[in-house]
């Protein structure tokens, strides 16, 4: 892991320049262990860019001190995970990355895990994005997701792969890490950063793979993830009004019938949470709700570019 960029070359063959991009929002902790794992990453033509996403605490500062060679990107605000990670992308482009490793920070990845991922992603010319194989960090045995899971478009619900699982057209890709090829986001845009949190993966997966890019994963892969680093344990009903709102945003762009989609996954989200006379979680998904439609009279695709 290095600030310099080169290309590595065996047998004659030079290995595609890859960036990661690591966002950080108050984890330097995290961070700096993540970062630590990819230090010993033995694929060599690579360069990681921390993205802090408005972090309020030490983290600028206990980052940049252990990782003077690391490049630091400081945002002003958390715009959310998509902003962020827009802002990483944007500089691994510029930078000339064949492929941007996009990795939460709350994860610590095995030395060959790069490798793999190439590997996997040049196997074929029209694999674009490329999943891995993660583990709960507190129990390595079990698998988290194979590589990512689906999405129902009439109800928005999503579910976890857990085995090797056939991919299917509303497959997507976690990503907590994921490898992209660089020309998937030269034709379709970056992420859309209207999505705060949650959906923005499978929107974006959803996209690529309509514009012809192939999803795959590498099988081989086995990445530890604490799952959550960037909020606490539980879901609070903060999250609970920005699921809805991407929820209903991605069900607005990928559902057969949207209208009809978005209709039944208010009133299940609705309907659970007052079945449990939860009326706080109740007032929050229609929170979410709100903001969403506050939102729908913009025309502007948002796709960032």
């Amino acid at each position: 892991m290095t600030d310099k960029l080169y290309e590595s070359e065996t047998d004659g063959h030079k290995e595609p320049l890859v960036c990661c991009v690591v966002l950080n929002w108050n984890g330097w902790q995290d961070t700096l262990e993540c970062l630590r794992a990819l230090a010993g990453q033995r694929y060599a033509p690579l360069s990681v860019i921390v993205v802090d996403n408005g972090s309020t605490d030490e983290s600028v500062e206990r980052i940049g001190a252990e990782w003077p060679g690391v490049e630091l990107i400081e945002a002003d605000v958390n715009g959310g995970f998509s902003a962020g990670c827009n802002v990483g992308i944007r500089r691994a482009l510029e930078l000339g990355a064949s492929f941007v490793w996009l990795l939460n920070n709350d994860t610590v990845v095995p030395p060959n895990t790069l490798n793999l991922l190439v590997a996997e992603a040049e196997s074929d010319a029209r694999n674009g994005i490329t999943g891995s194989v993660l583990r709960y960090m507190h129990d390595p045995t079990r698998v988290q997701a194979w590589g990512g899971g689906e999405v129902m478009r009439w109800l928005g619900y999503t579910r976890h792969y857990t085995a090797p699982t056939k991919l299917t057209e509303d497959t997507f890709l976690t990503f907590a890490s994921v490898l992209i090829r660089s020309e998937v986001f030269e034709q379709i845009g970056l992420m859309d950063d209207r999505y705060f949190m949650y959906y923005d993966d499978s929107d974006f997966c959803f996209r690529a793979r309509s514009a012809g890019w192939n999803l795959t994963i590498a099988a081989e892969t086995s990445i530890l993830h604490k799952e959550g680093g960037s909020r606490k344990a539980g879901r609070s009903l903060a999250m609970e009004r920005i699921v809805t709102t991407s929820g209903l945003r991605f069900l607005s762009l990928h559902a057969p019938v949207p209208w009809l989609a978005e209709a039944l996954f208010l009133s299940s989200r609705i309907g659970k949470r007052a079945l449990r006379l939860d009326f706080l979680g109740v007032r929050a998904v229609m929170g979410g709700a709100e903001d969403w439609f506050q939102q729908k009279g913009s025309t502007a695709r948002g796709m960032c570019v």
